[in-house]
């Protein structure tokens, strides 16, 4: 292999685990602003026929965060960067609660959590990824 392919596969091979990195750091924020949100229900400052607009919220919060987390390593591609994150972090969110419940249905508001996850991903894509200013000589 020509040193060139090497280093290709070395930034892709780099680019993949910001991504993953981005999807579980986008699974954190996520978890602990549902965990904010359940204390605020249980409180009595939020309704609960509100919980599933909250679920999509935390969605589209955590795969913002991570896919700014990710975007603002990879510098470019990063709307592709930011989908992957929305992707990865909704796959872990679905793996997630097929192990810790019985099933998950995507009739359920699947579709709901798919869209703010893409939706999170694809506005820190476009957002965070503002090129470094060149310096003039």
């Amino acid at each position: 292999m020509r040193k060139i392919e090497e280093e290709q596969g070395a930034r892709l091979v780099r680019v993949m685990m910001y991504v993953l990195f981005g999807g579980v750091a986008g699974l954190l924020v996520c978890l602990a602003l549902l965990m904010a949100c359940s204390i605020g229900i249980s409180a009595g400052f939020a309704k609960e026929t509100f919980m599933y607009q909250l679920t999509v919220i935390g969605c589209v919060a955590g795969g913002f965060f991570g896919g700014l987390w990710s975007v603002r390593r990879c510098r470019s591609r990063t709307l592709i960067v930011g989908l992957a994150v929305g992707a990865v972090f909704f796959f872990l969110l679905l793996t997630v609660g097929v192990l810790l419940f019985d099933g998950a249905a995507p009739d359920e508001g699947g579709l709901g959590l798919l869209c703010g996850s893409l939706f999170g991903g694809a506005a820190s894509g476009i957002l965070g990824g503002k090129p470094q200013k060149r310096k003039r000589r």
